[in-house]
């Protein structure tokens, strides 16, 4: 696919299909990489997104323990109202 470079105010941009944009998954946020001489456009994606499945199979596997000690201070037993 060919399309030309337009301006916005004092930068450049394109225009990109809306259906190009679906087909990637692609929503109002993107992030922009340089790859040798390619400028590579991808969709934002959360960091957090895959871990609760990520937590779930730690916990079927027994790594869900913590690796600090708990050790309750004097403001989670005076001051910390447990509901």
């Amino acid at each position: 696919m060919k399309i030309k470079i337009i301006d916005i105010g004092n930068s450049k941009g394109i225009r990109i299909p809306k259906a190009l944009l679906e087909q990637l998954g692609i929503g109002n946020e993107v992030t922009l990489e340089t790859s040798k001489d390619s400028l590579v456009i991808k969709p934002c994606r959360s960091e957090r997104l895959n871990w609760a499945k990520a937590f779930h199979e730690m916990a079927k596997s027994g790594e869900d323990k913590l690796l600090d000690e708990y050790k309750p201070s004097s403001w989670d037993n005076e001051e910390w109202e447990w509901k």
